[in-house]
């Protein structure tokens, strides 16, 4: 059993839950490539690339979502750790090994846009370092194409995902204020989200203490307490493989195409920058807009960190670690008990070894994230008829229901079905973290069955529960999706 540090003492839910509609999945046939997803969310990434081999891996990842997430801006930037260059040349050369896969691409799904629109997206920072960056001289190229496409006519809002040092969106947010007005500027501060993957250079702290109203997700302090270090830390008692060297050499470097050996070897970390863009994935189980339900990329809560929980002495690069002046989304804690297979009875049970930890709301779903992009990487260089295709989950019932305190109700996802005929396993559980009550509540059948049966709990005032169906298929590699059901139990 894994324990968590301090943050587990002080984490805690600030905002009340509320009920939305969850993204749909869509049906694909044998023969038809997938439809893209009607909404996708608008997505403009900076990075430090070159500093670390991290940041190419996570861009040949993101490169196969690119028909599932508008991309509307890729910035090389500076960080503490690559403090006087941007190199541009390295996304361009990506792009290029792009370009010889799309094709094939869209044999499996639509959407997939042209190269040289992705390469037309390519906009440089300035190459020097944080808050040298910030001021009345300092606008680039990058600055002016965050300001531009912040204010198109389009009422998505605009996740910024921040792989390195922050310094051109916190120039673009230095040239709004100087030449807006209050409104303008509250508007446009509206419309973005931003991620970004620690603080790394000393303008992350600026933005937010000058900018309090933005949307803000990040573990700040050193690295040891961050969240997307669960990405790729290795964790006792459970299977590593996926994120094992030969797994990656074999399922995504080696014999898969040009942009497959884009991936380069890990020297410090694999992917570390890929959770700041994770749960844009419309996969079922993510909402971008609540952090705080978790997903592929973890699970964040809004409130104000205490200084002692940031691991202020850990490794940061060099980047003081400030303490936070109002509340931002950052680490939450999750109890997560894998499952296990069986060879007799019952194929899938709950295991005996719990985990208790921050890292734990990202690397709960890492062998299924894995298994995605492995698949999508041989959509670049196999015909649709050899690759293996996500299941489609169908609910028979609303994704939102009421029941009365201590009666029965059935979950049941009958109408699931997977587009290459693939046989399906089921797993349906209770999200206690996300609810408002912090017990889980059991499934009163076999968790496995495509219908199960839960006893709503007793209670003197509403509730909210939040249930989880996790459907994976046995294709190679094996694809999951899923479905959130928001039960609210009443007295």
């Amino acid at each position: 059993m894994n324990c968590s540090s301090r943050l587990v003492r002080s984490l805690r839910i600030f905002l009340p839950l509320v009920l939305v509609a969850i993204w749909p999945v869509q049906a694909v046939s044998k023969s038809d490539a997938a439809p893209q997803p009607e909404s996708r969310q608008r997505l403009l990434v900076l990075t430090d690339i070159e500093a670390d081999p991290d940041d190419a891996q996570t861009f040949v990842r993101l490169l196969h979502y690119a028909n599932q997430i508008d991309i509307e801006g890729v910035v090389p930037t500076t960080s503490v750790h690559q403090k006087t260059m941007v190199a541009p040349e390295t996304l361009e050369k990506i792009i290029d090994a792009y370009n010889a896969v799309r094709d094939n691409l869209l044999k499996h799904e639509k959407g997939y846009p042209k190269a040289s629109q992705l390469q037309s997206l390519v906009k440089s920072g300035l190459a020097v370092y944080g808050m040298d960056g910030v001021g009345p001289d300092k606008d680039s190229e990058g600055s002016d194409w965050i300001i531009k496409v912040l204010e198109r006519d389009d009422d998505r809002p605009l996740w910024v995902s921040v792989w390195g040092g922050p310094n051109v969106l916190a120039q673009a947010l230095y040239r709004l204020r100087e030449t807006k007005s209050e409104a303008e500027l509250k508007e446009l501060i509206a419309k973005l989200r931003v991620y970004t993957i620690s603080d790394q250079d000393d303008s992350a702290a600026w933005i937010r203490q000058n900018f309090p109203e933005l949307f803000y997700v990040v573990s700040p302090g050193g690295y040891g307490a961050a969240t997307w270090t669960g990405i790729s830390a290795v964790i006792d008692g459970i299977d590593n493989a996926t994120i094992s060297n030969e797994w990656l050499a074999s399922n995504i470097q080696q014999s898969h195409g040009p942009l497959g050996a884009q991936y380069p070897d890990v020297a410090y970390g694999m992917e570390g920058d890929t959770p700041a863009w994770l749960n844009l994935i419309p996969n079922g189980l993510s909402v971008p807009e609540r952090p705080d339900w978790g997903g592929w990329g973890g699970r964040y809560e809004l409130y104000t960190p205490e200084l002692q929980d940031l691991d202020p002495e850990g490794f940061t690069g060099g980047v003081p670690v400030e303490a936070e002046t109002r509340p931002i989304w950052t680490n939450a804690v999750d109890t997560y008990t894998p499952s296990r297979a069986s060879s007799f009875g019952r194929s899938i049970k709950a295991g005996e070894q719990f985990f208790t930890d921050y890292r734990a709301t990202l690397w709960r779903w890492r062998d299924e994230l894995q298994n995605d992009f492995a698949a999508r990487i041989d959509w670049g260089v196999k015909s649709y008829d050899d690759a293996n295709h996500p299941p489609v989950v169908v609910l028979n019932h609303s994704e939102q229901m009421s029941i009365k305190s201590g009666s029965y109700f059935h979950l049941d996802a009958r109408g699931t079905h997977d587009p290459d005929g693939d046989s399906l396993t089921y797993w349906w559980f209770n999200y206690p973290e996300v609810g408002s009550m912090k017990d889980a509540v059991a499934i009163n059948s076999a968790e496995n069955m495509v219908r199960v049966h839960v006893r709503a709990p007793e209670v003197q005032q509403p509730q909210q529960l939040h249930f989880i169906v996790k459907v994976t298929d046995r294709g190679l590699p094996p694809l999951t999706r899923y479905k959130r059901v928001i039960v609210t139990v009443e007295p």
